[in-house]
């Protein structure tokens, strides 16, 4: 029993809870009502695109905490499962089956010809979360950006599986549903982007002595923090502004209930970490500024249950 706590451990179980609940959500609540008359293979794909999606991200995680492990054991010595608890050959073959499965999956309900952006995506994301791994992550601002592209595409992934190649190449750009839902769609992956790139920099601040330590290149030790505080304020200010906008458009809409959730349960924390951000100098508040940052992201994936109702 503690082997399987510990491998639920070493596969982020609440991340991957995260990434389902974006993507179910993604699914039936924005891409349902702009196609009511999606039929039950639909839904039947989407499984599957998911699963495939939590296999990737699975394999990912593992292979993340196997080549981090001297890094973790200096920033977070009481966490770490490899090697202390599962096997270093068990970690490696549970990568390699979870990314075969990933691979596998997808097959089952995407025809290569038809959707081989699909498949040509999973391998890619496999290959990102490898190098990653070994090497992206320890380079200056790479591995940032990274993480964030494969967040954001955790939501892309779902839209692009709805088209073949075909469809995508030659968009019928007249069809109102196919416009919102490419819309909505660069929203919620603009939102994610941001914000991983945000709760990245706060989490290399916070496992600044590992990183220094073993020689990784990461924005507080190349800038120093008060630079990466700039940064981080930077984009937060973007992110705040584009919502705050977003609010005013959608007023004469009379969406008085999302923009109440809106302005409480996201642009509220954005607002308290930005100001807190000036005095946080030790590692456990950038740890609590980390959290305010999931909790906008968790937010903002909730709010697409409005859409349900909205469109």
């Amino acid at each position: 029993m503690k082997t399987f706590v510990y491998f639920l451990r070493l596969i982020r179980w609440p991340n991957l809870i995260f990434i389902l609940l974006a993507e179910v959500l993604f699914h039936f609540c924005i891409y349902k009502p702009l196609y009511p008359n999606a039929g039950v293979e639909v839904d039947i794909n989407f499984s599957l695109i998911v699963l495939t999606y939590l296999f990737i991200a699975s394999a990912g995680y593992i292979i993340n905490d196997y080549f981090d492990i001297n890094i973790d054991q200096v920033n977070k010595p009481n966490k770490v499962v490899v090697g202390s608890h599962i096997n270093r050959r068990w970690v490696i073959f549970w990568h390699l089956f979870f990314s075969v499965m990933g691979i596998y999956v997808s097959t089952i309900a995407f025809p290569f010809k038809q959707y081989w952006h699909i498949h040509l995506s999973n391998l890619l994301t496999i290959l990102l979360l490898w190098f990653y791994s070994t090497n992206f992550k320890k380079d200056f601002l790479v591995g940032n950006v990274v993480i964030a592209i494969l967040t954001a595409w955790s939501i892309a992934v779902v839209y692009f599986s709805k088209f073949t190649i075909q469809q995508i190449t030659h968009p019928n750009i007249k069809d109102i549903a196919n416009f919102r839902f490419a819309k909505l769609m660069a929203l919620y992956c603009g939102f994610a982007f941001i914000l991983t790139l945000i709760r990245e920099a706060l989490k290399d601040m916070e496992d600044m002595n590992g990183d220094q330590k073993f020689g990784c290149k990461t924005l507080p030790i190349v800038w120093g923090l008060k630079s990466t505080k700039v940064y981080i304020g930077v984009w937060l200010i973007v992110v705040i502004a584009i919502l705050a906008i977003i609010q005013l458009y959608v007023i004469p809409f009379g969406w008085w209930y999302s923009i109440l959730y809106c302005l409480l349960f996201i642009i509220y924390p954005l607002i308290y970490v930005l100001l807190k951000l000036k005095t946080a100098y030790a590692s456990a508040d950038f740890k609590k500024l980390s959290m305010y940052i999931k909790i906008a992201m968790f937010s903002g994936i909730l709010s697409m249950l409005f859409f349900y109702f909205l469109l």
